[in-house]
């Protein structure tokens, strides 16, 4: 499969997964940081972790005043 097709495959997902992980953030305060980053090492393939890892810092970016 191509990178390509990769990320068309599994693109929804990945911006689902990152609003997920962004909807925590006023629950778990200032443990959100490091409850994120255990998210996402628990993710794979890489690819797809960068893949959330990038709609996250986008979703997070467009939330910021």
């Amino acid at each position: 499969m191509s990178r390509a097709d990769f990320h068309q495959n599994n693109a929804e997902r990945a911006r689902a997964e990152a609003q997920r992980l962004l909807d925590q953030q006023a629950a778990l305060g200032s443990r959100w940081l490091a409850w994120v980053a255990t998210e996402l090492y628990q993710l794979s393939p890489p690819e797809y972790t960068a893949m959330v890892r990038r709609e996250l810092e986008q979703l997070n970016r467009a939330q910021q005043p």
